[in-house]
């Protein structure tokens, strides 16, 4: 029996790299199609949940080994502090405040451990330097496959499958509207957006390091070449983030573009990319009046506080006058960014109401309805400042772990370039967070956690779970 366990944990092992490279294809490129509705909610089992339960399975035998070690490991035990938190504050919510629906709380709970586990994934199927070659190049098509359905969503009519709201969500085809977001092969404008925040530093990195690196891709023999191919992904790139339309994601992501520049110790570059940003940006009508009704907005409301003028009366005759001699007064027109009036106004302050109730552990998954549109204080409100704390434990100790190998690797290897673009994306990521319930996003939650799985499994290699 033992001996069968082993030959099955050896092959899972080996076929663990394949399964990932289908998470990296699939998750970004296939649109979200519901296939199974689940009965009482608006949720929808997709064709990635059953890649993912695939790839658990697979990688459940692979560790079946090295179980202890893996249950030991510091990083392990920080995701499981944050699992058993977020569990722990649904059950109070089912139980104690009862404020949420058991099935749904579950579901929501369970989800995020689907989208965190595929960290452990990938880190356990990275052997060798091969290994990230090979998904990169991967990642590489996935862009130009984004890119291509991009144009064809623009200029050719091709479907667009949304999840940004529930009739959406059952899988409705659309068509783009001229003028509006484009989302390519993902289930919003933001997601897209905040995926090319993250895999887009280390093409940045790899086209401007030198060759070694470019050499170590293997792209084509010729250095030049494939430098060229990298631009032109870059440049395709850049096209969907700025048809994408997000205001935040391009300051986030001239953000991150310019540290990986920094790390990488271009500093010359820096100032180019900022001028061929803006070059860039100047392109789209619609990204230039989304900034432009920012500012707008702000000097209209100004502008109407400046002409409120106040009376004050002295007694009841004088304001008797006034009713009688002031003409009813034009309502003032209402100036408002609607998508920023509505974080405002309604998501934000629900966020906090739900914290100042149970500041610890939240009123649970669920519990502040699908949209916060900042996933700190979604997470605060949902489990509290336990949960928020094991989380940031998770990144801190994801992060400390690759800016200790960063400072010991050789420059400009493929490996230290990716890890060096890891760094690079969080920023950018993180600034996402703040207007976008980014890791709540299935299509960037898997590929956030996947991207950090690859960078620890790069450093550890395949004994990274015994350190």
């Amino acid at each position: 029996m033992q001996k069968l366990l082993l030959s099955l944990s050896k092959l899972s092992g080996n076929s663990l790299k394949y399964v990932v490279a289908a998470i990296l294809i699939g998750v970004p490129l296939y649109p979200k199609f519901p296939f199974i509705s689940i009965p009482k909610t608006q949720v929808s089992i997709r064709l990635e949940d059953l890649l993912i339960f695939l790839a658990c399975v697979v990688f459940g035998l692979a560790i079946l080994p090295k179980i202890n070690d893996f249950l030991k490991n510091k990083i392990s035990r920080a995701f499981f502090l944050f699992w058993a938190i977020g569990i722990v504050s649904v059950l109070t919510a089912i139980l104690v405040t009862q404020n949420v629906i058991t099935q749904i709380a579950i579901l929501h709970w369970a989800r995020r451990i689907e989208y965190m586990v595929c960290f452990f994934i990938a880190a356990y199927s990275i052997k060798n330097r091969d290994d990230l070659v090979f998904y990169l190049k991967i990642i590489l098509l996935v862009v130009i496959g984004v890119f291509v359905y991009g144009l064809g969503q623009k200029y050719f009519n091709w479907p667009v499958i949304t999840t940004q709201n529930s009739e959406y969500a059952k899988g409705v085809a659309l068509n783009y509207m001229p003028g509006g977001h484009l989302v390519s092969t993902f289930a919003g404008h933001y997601d897209m957006a905040s995926y090319l925040i993250l895999v887009m530093p280390v093409f940045y990195a790899i086209a401007f390091s030198g060759k070694k690196a470019l050499n170590e891709l293997k792209l084509f023999k010729s250095a030049s070449f494939s430098r060229f191919f990298v631009l032109v992904v870059i440049v395709a790139g850049y096209w969907l983030l700025v048809n994408a339309a997000s205001r935040i994601s391009i300051v986030s992501y001239i953000g991150s573009m310019s540290f990986i520049f920094l790390l990488i110790k271009r500093y010359k570059l820096i100032p180019v990319f900022l001028i061929l940003s803006i070059l860039f940006i100047g392109t789209s009508s619609n990204l230039i009046d989304r900034y432009v009704r920012i500012f707008t907005v702000a000097l209209e409301k100004i502008s109407v506080s400046e002409n409120i003028t106040i009376y004050a009366a002295d007694n009841a005759e004088t304001i008797e006058r006034l009713e009688r001699e002031t003409p009813t007064p034009t309502p003032t027109p209402v100036f408002e960014d609607r998508s920023t009036s509505i974080r405002l106004n309604v998501e934000w302050p629900r966020a906090v109401r739900a914290f100042t109730k149970n500041p610890l552990l939240g009123t649970g998954y669920s519990s502040i309805t699908l949209a916060t549109d900042n996933d700190y204080l979604r997470m605060i409100g949902e489990v509290g400042l336990l949960g928020v704390g094991a989380f940031f434990l998770v990144i801190y100790r994801v992060f400390l772990e690759i800016i200790k190998a960063v400072r010991k690797m050789e420059t400009n290897t493929v490996e230290k370039i990716f890890l060096l673009s890891l760094i690079a994306a969080l920023p950018g990521i993180f600034l996402n967070m703040v207007f976008i319930d980014l890791l709540e996003a299935s299509k960037f939650a898997i590929s956030f956690w996947l991207m950090l799985g690859l960078g620890v499994g790069v450093i550890r290699n395949q004994t990274w779970l015994k350190k």
